[in-house]
C-alpha cells in the first residue's frame, strides 16, 4: 500500500485501547517498532495536526501500512519492541551499538553464593532470574535485596582477598560472610529466603517470616523478631513493583478464529515464561472448515520436521486429531511434545492473549479486504464493465539515463497485490533512454505468452505514461489478436501533483480526471506506485551487478589478485588503458607474456 492510500483515521478508529507493539511499514519496508501502553491513543499521536518534530514528520510522510501485537502488560509490550528492534533493525528506531542483551540476576554457584548483575550468555553457572526489562530494574531490586536480605553482591575476586568486613556491611547491606561473621546456615536461610523472593513466592516468603517472628518474639529474641518485622514491611512496600518474570513455561500458544470472508491462526511463542514474538497466519480456505481442524492442518504442516519444538503447544479448540499428531511429531522429531487445549492460571492467560490477537489481527485484515473491494467496485463503475475486476496487471520502464532499463509488471487480484505474480523483463536491443521501444519489448514478451494459453489474460492492462506508452499496448494487442483487455492509461498530469493525474480510458482520446477522493484514482494510484517502485528496485540490482562487473574478467587467467594489483598500481581502469605492455609488465604477478594478453584485451577495439 502506497503512503497516499493508507487512512490513518479509519486506522485508528478500529484500533484497541490495549497495550502491545505497533510497528510501522512504508513500502514493504519495516520502518518504526514502538511500545504503547494504550495503542490506540500512541499510534493516534502520530498523526495529529502539530506538535511534530521535523524527524517525526519524515517517518509518518513514509508511512504506508501498519501492524499491532497486542500483549497483557506494557512491560510485556517493552520486551516484544526490544526483540523486534534487535531482530529487524529498523531505521527509525535507536539502536545501541553494543547491541546489548537483557539483563538477568545471578544467583551463583558458590559456598557463599552471591546476587549479581548479568548480560549476555545465560550459560553462566548458577541460577539466572529474569529477563528484567532494563538495566536499571535489575539494579533497583539488587538494591531493594540489599537491604531486605543482606546477601553479598561483591565478585569472588573481591570476596575471596578480604580479610576484614567491607563498607556493605557497616551500612546494613551484606552479612559478611567473606569474614565469617554470619553461620553458614545462617546465610543459606538468607540465600533461601532471596531465591523465594526472586521466583515471586512472595506470600509464602511472607508467611514464613511472619512466623519467624513470632516465634522470636515468644522466645524473647526481640531484636531478631524487629529485625524480621522490618523484613515483612519492605517485603511487601516492593512487591508490586518487581519486574521478574518467573523461569518456567515454554509453549507455543495457537489461537484459530475463522469468520466471513476470512480466518487466522495466530501463534504466540512463550520462553521461560515470557512472550519472545507473535505472528499472525492469514491460509486461504479452498473449503468450508472449522477452527479445530484449521489448527490440526496448521500444526501437521508447520511443525512436524520441525526439531525447534517447545515443550507443549497449547490451543484455542480441541483436536480430534490429538493423539496422531502427537505419535506424528514424536516420530519426525524424536521428542514427547505436550498438545493440549485444557489449560488453567498463566497458561490460559497466554491463550486468553493470543485469540485476542487472532480477532484483533483478523478485524484488520477484514477491513482492509472490505477496503480493497469497495475500490474494486468504484473501478468497475468507472471504466464500465460487467463485474469487478478480477486480475490487473500495470507496467512500467525504469532507468539511469539510458542504462541498464527494466520493465516491472506488477499484478493486483480480488484481493490486492499478488507478488508471487509479480514479473521484471530485463530489456535489450533497444535504444538507450527509448521508454516506447522498452514498453513495446516488455509487453510483447508478456502477452505472447497470454496469446499462447501459457498466462490468464488480465481483465485490465494499466500503462504508466502518457498517449506514447498506451499506443505502444495498443498495436501490441492488436498485433496479438487479444482484444478482450480493457486498456487503462494513467499520466501525470500537467501539475504533475498526485491526486491529478490524467486517465485513458479505452484509448488515448477519452481523458478524464477523477476528484482526490475518488476510490477509484485511490486504487490506480495504489497499483502505479507499486509497479514505480518494483521497476526501481529491479533496476537498481541490475545497474549495481553491472557496475561491480570489472572489464578484467574477461581476460583468461587474470583472476582477483591480478586485478587488484593491476587497479591499485595504475590507480583505476583509465590509468590501465592508457598504460603501455612495459608499464603493465612490472605489475606484481604479471610479466611479459600476461601484459601483452591484457593489452591485446584492451584495446581490441
Amino acid at each position: 500500500m502506497s503512503s497516499q492510500e493508507f487512512d490513518p483515521k479509519h486506522f485508528i478508529n478500529n484500533l484497541t485501547s490495549r497495550p502491545g507493539v505497533y510497528r510501522m511499514y512504508g513500502k514493504g519496508v519495516l520502518l518504526y517498532v514502538g511500545k504503547a501502553k494504550n495503542l490506540k491513543n500512541r499510534v493516534s499521536s502520530y498523526f495529529r495536526a502539530t506538535g511534530l518534530t521535523t524527524k517525526t514528520m519524515a517517518l509518518v510522510g513514509r508511512i504506508d501500512d501498519i501492524e499491532i501485537a497486542v500483549t497483557k502488560s506494557e512491560t510485556e509490550a517493552l520486551l516484544l519492541e526490544q526483540t523486534l528492534i534487535k531482530q529487524h533493525r529498523p531505521p527509525y528506531n535507536i539502536l545501541l551499538r553494543d547491541d546489548k542483551s537483557y539483563p538477568y540476576i545471578l544467583l551463583s554457584d558458590h559456598t557463599h553464593p552471591a546476587l549479581l548483575f548479568r548480560r549476555g550468555s545465560t550459560k553462566t553457572k548458577g541460577q539466572l532470574f529474569g529477563p528484567f526489562p532494563s538495566g536499571t530494574a535489575v539494579k533497583e531490586s539488587l538494591n531493594t535485596m540489599q537491604k531486605v536480605f543482606k546477601v553479598r553482591q561483591c565478585e569472588d575476586s573481591y570476596y575471596s582477598n578480604r580479610s576484614r568486613p567491607c563498607l556493605q556491611y557497616q551500612i546494613k547491606r551484606c552479612s559478611a560472610p567473606c569474614v565469617n561473621l554470619i553461620t553458614n546456615d545462617e546465610y543459606e536461610n538468607d540465600v533461601r529466603h532471596a531465591r523465594m523472593f526472586l521466583e515471586g513466592k512472595n506470600h509464602e516468603l511472607t508467611n514464613e517470616l511472619t512466623l519467624q517472628m513470632s516465634e522470636a518474639a515468644k522466645q524473647m529474641e526481640f531484636e531478631r523478631a524487629a529485625l524480621l518485622r522490618d523484613q515483612i514491611v519492605q517485603l511487601k512496600h516492593v512487591q508490586e513493583q518487581q519486574n521478574v518474570y518467573g523461569q518456567t513455561g515454554d509453549a507455543d500458544v495457537l489461537a484459530a478464529l475463522i469468520q466471513p470472508g476470512g480466518l487466522c491462526v495466530h501463534l504466540m511463542m512463550v520462553r521461560q515464561g515470557k512472550v519472545t514474538g507473535s505472528k499472525s497466519y492469514y491460509p486461504k480456505m479452498p473449503i468450508e472448515m472449522v477452527e479445530g481442524e484449521l489448527l490440526s492442518t496448521f500444526i501437521a504442516q508447520f511443525y512436524i520436521g520441525n526439531n525447534d519444538l517447545p515443550k507443549a503447544i497449547i490451543t484455542s479448540h480441541e483436536l480430534d486429531d490429538n493423539d496422531i499428531i502427537m505419535d506424528a511429531l514424536l516420530s519426525s522429531c524424536g521428542k514427547k511434545i505436550e498438545l493440549t487445549s485444557s489449560v488453567r492460571g498463566q497458561r490460559a492467560r497466554w491463550l486468553d492473549l493470543a485469540k485476542l490477537n487472532a480477532e484483533q489481527g483478523l478485524q484488520a485484515r477484514l477491513l482492509d479486504k472490505r477496503n480493497h473491494f469497495s475500490r474494486m467496485v468504484a473501478l468497475q463503475k468507472l471504466l464500465g464493465l460487467a463485474a469487478p475486476p478480477k486480475s490487473m496487471e500495470c507496467f512500467d520502464i525504469s532507468h539511469s539515463s539510458g542504462e541498464s532499463t527494466v520493465a516491472s509488471c506488477v499484478v493486483f487480484g480480488v484481493e490486492g497485490p499478488d507478488k508471487k505474480r509479480y514479473r521484471t523483463f530485463n530489456i535489450d536491443g533497444v535504444a538507450a533512454g527509448d521508454d516506447y521501444g522498452a514498453m513495446n519489448q516488455a509487453l510483447t514478451r508478456r502477452y505472447k505468452r497470454v496469446k499462447n494459453g501459457e498466462l490468464e489474460p488480465p481483465d485490465v492492462l494499466l500503462i504508466d505514461g502518457g498517449k506514447g506508452q498506451l499506443t505502444q499496448a495498443e498495436n501490441v494487442l492488436k498485433e496479438l489478436g487479444l482484444v478482450n483487455i480493457f486498456l487503462l492509461g494513467v499520466a501525470k498530469g500537467t501539475t504533475r501533483k498526485p491526486g491529478l493525474e490524467t486517465l485513458y480510458i479505452g484509448s488515448k482520446e477519452e481523458e478524464v480526471v477523477l476528484p482526490p477522493d475518488s476510490a477509484a484514482l485511490h486504487l490506480i494510484q495504489h497499483i502505479r506506485d507499486e509497479s514505480h517502485r518494483f521497476a526501481i528496485k529491479n533496476h537498481r540490482q541490475r545497474r549495481d551487478k553491472k557496475r561491480r562487473h570489472s572489464v578484467l574478467e574477461g581476460i583468461e587467467g587474470v583472476g582477483p589478485t591480478r586485478r587488484k594489483n593491476l587497479l591499485t598500481a595504475f590507480g583505476g581502469m583509465q590509468e590501465l588503458l592508457s598504460a603501455s605492455e612495459s608499464d603493465i609488465a612490472k605489475v606484481k604477478g604479471i610479466g611479459i607474456k600476461k601484459a601483452a594478453e591484457i593489452y591485446s584485451f584492451l584495446h581490441k577495439n
